[in-house]
């Protein structure tokens, strides 16, 4: 199988390494030039996994149509806010899409499939999603994912392509609520990071974290995905890796802010692809239109967007009147 991996961060790096050890043909392009060529030269994507080496022989592609030519797979790891306008040069493209971008585009409410129904109509849209750090699953440690598609037969193909015994691959007819959890999860890890920041204990975060994924349900139920899937590995699963891992952006935005940083500083530096942020936006208005009651991001998305401080944010959160467990 010959894969384009188009975007080469760390988890494009990841997983285009996944599959050259498979056995499997990669091909990597990326709008960064010359870290492609660099990666292209030593093997290693120090910009995003340094340390890390990518089994050889694969290729590069300078020009994206030039990538994905030939290829069975187009593996898509982009930023959210670049992904229409690159999977719109694709549209011609008739294998696989396997998306492993999580994000909510604000304009439209759609998800990364929704996305690839409009910019790529010929081909059959996947999302792979999870706990799946990049650095951990580059380095081998046992990792479990989905791979959802409304078509079957494609998620199976997806599973098969990337599947193996340190990372495990399910599979999911409800690629709605796979990549709505995976980007929902995001926003939470803010709010997580901040009660880091303000040196909170497990208390508080278990607790955040038990009421964001009934409050993810209910968001994604409202908006057609199935409920049991956020009970799953792209929902809970990946909930509780990015809230408490260090490794993860937008739990570390997140803990800036709680010990007082601006966002302008933290944005501009290493956690600036952080997709929490933007989806705080997405999300906090897809909640408002379906009516859902969604506190949790309502007081992230007032932290990011409306210069509220984390300790009032923290205040009008926990001042909400008492209900019953949903």
């Amino acid at each position: 199988m010959k894969a384009a991996i188009i975007g080469t961060g760390a988890w494009g790096t990841a997983l285009g390494k996944l599959l050259l050890e498979q056995g499997h043909e990669a091909v990597f392009w990326d709008a960064d030039t010359p870290n492609l060529r660099r990666f292209a030269e030593t093997g290693v994507n120090e910009k995003y996994l340094p340390g890390i080496v990518v089994p050889r022989p694969f290729r590069i592609a300078e020009e994206l149509t030039e990538a994905a030519e030939g290829a069975d797979a187009a593996v898509l790891a982009l930023r959210s806010s670049v992904f229409r306008e690159t999977t719109a040069q694709l549209g011609w493209f008739e294998g696989t899409a396997v998306t492993a971008t999580k994000g909510i585009e604000y304009e439209s409410g759609l998800t990364m499939s929704g996305i690839l129904a409009q910019t790529m109509p010929r081909a059959q849209a996947t999302a792979l999603s999870g706990p799946t750090l990049a650095l951990e699953v580059a380095r081998g440690a046992p990792t479990a994912a989905v791979a959802a598609s409304r078509s079957a037969e494609t998620a199976r193909r997806v599973q098969a392509w990337f599947h193996r015994p340190e990372f495990r691959v399910y599979t999911s007819e409800d690629p709605l609520g796979v990549e709505l959890g995976g980007a929902l999860k995001n926003v939470i890890a803010i709010a997580a990071g901040v009660c880091d920041g303000l040196g909170f204990g497990a208390n508080s975060k278990a607790a955040l974290v038990t009421r964001a994924i009934a409050e993810i349900r209910r968001l994604g139920t409202a908006c057609g995905a199935e409920p049991q899937t956020f009970s799953g590995l792209s929902g809970l699963g990946d909930l509780v890796v990015t809230c408490f891992s260090p490794l993860s952006r937008n739990r570390t935005l997140g803990e800036r802010l709680g010990r007082g940083e601006r966002l302008e500083e933290i944005l501009s530096g290493s956690v600036s692809v952080a997709e929490g942020y933007p989806t705080a936006r997405a999300a906090r208005r897809l909640a408002r239109e379906r009516g859902v009651d969604a506190p949790i991001i309502e007081q992230t998305h007032a932290l990011l967007y409306e210069g509220k401080s984390a300790v009032q944010a923290l205040q009008d959160l926990l001042a909400r009147s008492s209900k019953a467990e949903d």
